[in-house]
């Protein structure tokens, strides 16, 4: 994987809208990320380490991130 791909999967989650469906507030007033929406994808862009604690957070709730 070249730097620049992993930099990018390192700053950002790639989802399906539906996918966080009643998190969206949660995840914009626990984490210092931002959520965009984009057609029927959401990006959530952060740090890193923020990106991680998201993943995390998805994950523990029934959201599964690639």
């Amino acid at each position: 994987m070249t730097e620049v791909a992993r930099l990018r999967d390192s700053t950002q989650i790639l989802l399906p809208e539906s996918a966080i469906e009643g998190l969206q507030e949660e995840i914009a007033s626990r984490f210092v990320v931002t959520v965009h929406a984009e057609q029927c994808r959401v990006r959530i862009i952060g740090s890193p380490v923020e990106i991680k604690d998201v993943s995390e957070f998805l994950t523990r709730n029934g959201v599964t991130v690639a």
